[in-house]
């Protein structure tokens, strides 16, 4: 059941990144109190390590058990372990390697030169079993269902590595898959699919500047998700989408909430 997306409109990049840190701090933290662990999936892109660094930066930083929080990506670049244009590297840069977590509940997405090769679609399905095994009777699903879920909104209205048109984002049955022919570079990428991001109880859709303007008002006007895959992506209790006046600036005045008015 899809939800209702809620706007939350912050005046610039650096506003928006930090109170987003705030926010997912509180959310892990409730998260551990209520079920003694967190599970939250990252997103990269300027919005998803901005967000990272303001997180890093956060005197509140340390409310958080980080050894009781798994971490996942929604989506990742299909190249070498340790390259700079990885999720997971640039992500290490902007906070894990700054905080105390569990190196076995860091679930990276396989790189190029790790053991399925460059078999991406091996990769996938190697994350996909990683996922359901993760998956408690209590999730009823091949995933588990992540407290958060962020994820960053392309220019285009992509979200993780589901592109408009392309065969990724029509796949309704597996959760991860091989991604070939990406419009932007790197071409070959592992993402998770629209069933394992509903899977989420909160999905957080990040977009900051005037290039995300267009894509976030097409996205929450009603677009089909085949043409708009931003407008597939929501969570199971909460839909968010977190963004500076610049990228809301085309949204429509109705979609706003009382408050931003």
């Amino acid at each position: 059941m899809s939800t209702a997306p809620q706007l939350v409109v912050h005046r610039d990049k650096e506003l928006m990144a930090q109170a987003a840190a705030a926010r997912l701090i509180t959310r892990i933290v409730d998260a551990q109190a209520s079920r003694g662990s967190a599970s939250v999936v990252l997103t990269g892109g300027r919005n998803g390590n901005g967000l990272l660094a303001a997180l890093a930066a956060a005197p509140a930083r340390d409310a958080v058990d980080w050894s009781r929080l798994d971490l996942w990506w929604g989506d990742e670049r299909f190249l070498p372990e340790g390259d700079p244009d990885r999720n997971v590297t640039q992500a290490r840069e902007a906070l894990l390697d700054a905080v105390p977590l569990d190196p076995k509940r860091v679930h990276a997405m396989p790189a190029s030169d790790g053991p399925h090769g460059d078999d991406v679609e091996a990769a996938a399905a190697a994350y996909a079993e990683e996922l359901a095994a993760a998956a408690g009777p209590e999730n009823h699903g091949p995933v588990p269902a992540f407290d958060v879920l962020m994820l960053g909104v392309g220019p285009d209205t992509h979200v993780a590595s589901l592109f408009p048109e392309l065969p990724a984002v029509r796949e309704t049955d597996r959760t991860v898959v091989g991604v070939h022919g990406a419009p932007k570079p790197p071409p070959t990428r592992v993402t998770l699919t629209l069933p394992a991001i509903r899977a989420a109880r909160e999905v957080w859709l990040l977009a900051a500047g005037e290039d995300k303007a267009r894509a976030a008002a097409i996205a929450l006007s009603g677009a089909g998700e085949i043409q708009a895959p931003a407008a597939g992506a929501y969570g199971r209790s909460r839909t968010l989408w977190l963004l500076d006046a610049a990228a809301a600036s085309q949204v429509p005045r109705s979609l706003y909430p009382p408050a931003s008015a």
